[in-house]
């Protein structure tokens, strides 16, 4: 393996630049846990629009393509399933990892007898001997990492296996099926996806009345895909999740509407979700809306618009494949008001 190169992160701006568009480039250039302890961030990135980000540990996330603005948010997988809130990745070099252990071992504060299996395991040979000093530009150590955002779950606290060695080139033991792979960095961008609010145009807009249809529609062009790729620099493995967006449901927020479809999920047909509105349609039948069936009083009804967003990966190796489905929605306030009769 190429000798590595130390660099400050403030100089890995660029190297995570890189990264993003291809992982093998900058594969020597990273260290584990940076110059510190080994969980420091390595890839300082463009903080304020979270393009290219850094995370803490060994994968990078390249939030290029991602949805931006204040109105964007995480899907919801429609599925019961959430990304691992923990991982096993490269985390130290043999003598970052000396010095993350024997300070411990010097406290005291663990305890005789688990400082001296400590040791044991890590410098007398039982396997490792020298923290694997002499096979220093041959691989790294590898330990967990909490997937930002999880922590407290208790899921977090399932990576608890001792730190250990992988050779370069090689794959981790396959006793630990949350060692990082394409696919797990697949999932790891899925938490990443941000997507736009939902909020739909209506016409009539706003107010609308008693048993008159209400038509809605999105602008597809507003809901591109979407994508977010996680990569492991040092391994040189990486994936992309693509988030599209496939349909919208209507939910009028009372039970007495009637929903077009009558499913009330919208599929984007031709570019678009529904159709808008035009002169002259005010007795058709919309391809997707709403008709009240109530008047909403002095108050008004609270409309729910999720867009369902289909989500596939693919990955280093030509891996890929579907993860579950995202929603994301929004609300917007209907105001429905009785046709008034004029007695002449």
């Amino acid at each position: 393996m190429p000798a590595v190169v130390r660099l400050s992160l403030r100089g890995l701006v660029l190297a995570g630049l890189v990264v993003g568009a291809t992982v093998t480039t900058a594969q020597a250039d990273v260290v584990p846990g940076g110059e510190g302890t080994g969980s420091e961030t390595q890839v300082e990135g463009d903080r304020k629009g979270e393009n290219i980000s850094a995370t803490a540990g060994a994968v990078v996330f390249d939030r290029t393509r991602n949805g931006t603005g204040e109105a964007t948010g995480p899907v919801t997988a429609a599925a019961h399933w959430t990304p691992p809130a923990c991982y096993y990745a490269p985390k130290y070099t043999p003598d970052q990892l000396q010095k993350h252990l024997e300070p411990i071992w010097e406290a005291e504060s663990t305890g005789y007898q688990w400082d001296a299996a400590q040791r044991d395991r890590y410098v007398k040979g039982h396997p490792y001997t020298d923290f694997n000093k002499e096979k220093a530009d041959e691989g790294y150590w590898w330990d967990s990492y909490v997937t930002a955002g999880r922590e407290g779950e208790p899921g977090a606290l399932d990576c608890d296996k001792p730190i250990f060695w992988v050779d370069e080139n090689n794959d981790p033991p396959a006793d630990i099926p949350q060692a990082v792979t394409p696919e797990i960095l697949a999932q790891l961008a899925y938490a990443e996806i941000r997507v736009p609010s939902t909020e739909v145009d209506l016409a009539p807009e706003g107010t609308t009345k008693v048993n008159l249809p209400t038509w809605a529609w999105l602008d597809a062009a507003q809901f591109k895909p979407v994508s977010v790729t996680a990569s492991v620099p040092l391994l040189g493995i990486e994936a992309t999740t693509t988030a599209e967006p496939v349909s919208v449901e209507i939910e009028p927020g009372t039970p007495d509407a009637e929903t077009y479809p009558a499913s009330g999920v919208c599929d984007i047909q031709n570019g678009r979700i529904g159709e808008p509105y035009a002169k002259g349609k005010a007795d058709g039948t919309p391809p997707c809306g709403v008709k009240y069936l109530r008047s909403s009083g002095d108050d008004s009804y609270e409309l729910t618009a999720t867009v369902t967003w289909k989500i596939e990966w693919t990955g280093t190796g030509g891996a890929g494949g579907d993860l579950p489905d995202g929603d994301f929605g929004a609300t917007q306030d209907v105001v429905v008001q009785e046709i008034q009769a004029i007695n002449r």
